[in-house]
């Protein structure tokens, strides 16, 4: 979300989380600095594919990612947890259901396009076009929408980014968001409620 704070806005221009300073470099945008790290420190060549035929599979599956299963699943996690407890009432169910409506067309597009009958979205290995993947769609489930049940080939594939990542640390990594439901116990300044109510709200529109 934004940060008014003046060591923010040295960071990212936008005021903007996530963000990356690295001595006098700065970087905003998850994509931007998930590349970078990976050229940076020279990681193992599955991530991000030395291949131009394989780097270019993951670059397409990025760009697909942000128009679709990113516009639809980190949404159910303002629609049942953080805009009720910034506005204090719940969104009607419709809302929800238009949102999971638009995520289960991406998550057909997603099964049939890029992973098909493949172990990963760019073939045998797991790369960041993974990495991005499973992360937005933890999030409808840490709300209770389970989008892998009914869906045999994505829980596979989840099974298999977990085992690659290591269960350990693939939970550690979605601890908070896996938790995200204990924050409707915690108490909100109404200053602050009042001020992102209405910004809140603007974002389902």
């Amino acid at each position: 979300g934004p940060s008014n704070s003046e060591g923010a806005g040295k960071v990212s221009l936008l005021k903007k989380v996530p963000a990356l300073k690295d001595g006098d470099f700065t970087l905003a945008e998850c994509t931007a600095i998930l590349l970078y790290l990976s050229r940076k420190y020279n990681t193992p060549d599955h991530w991000y594919p030395s291949d131009i035929q394989k780097r270019a599979q993951v670059d397409e599956y990025l760009s697909w990612h942000h128009a679709n299963i990113r516009a639809n699943a980190p949404k159910t996690m303002w629609i049942k947890v953080l805009i009720p407890l910034f506005t204090g009432q719940p969104l009607p169910s419709e809302k929800l259901q238009e949102v999971m409506e638009g995520l289960s067309t991406s998550l057909k597009q997603f099964e049939e396009r890029f992973l098909q009958d493949k172990a990963f979205i760019i073939g045998s290995e797991i790369s960041l076009a993974d990495l991005v993947a499973i992360v937005e769609l933890m999030q409808p489930v840490g709300v209770g929408c389970d989008i892998f049940e009914d869906r045999p080939r994505l829980l596979e594939w989840r099974r298999r980014v977990e085992d690659a990542v290591g269960k350990e640390l693939f939970f550690q990594a979605h601890e908070m968001i896996l938790n995200i439901k204990e924050l409707s116990n915690i108490q909100i300044d109404p200053q602050l409620k009042e001020h992102l109510a209405p910004v809140l709200m603007k974002m389902l529109k």
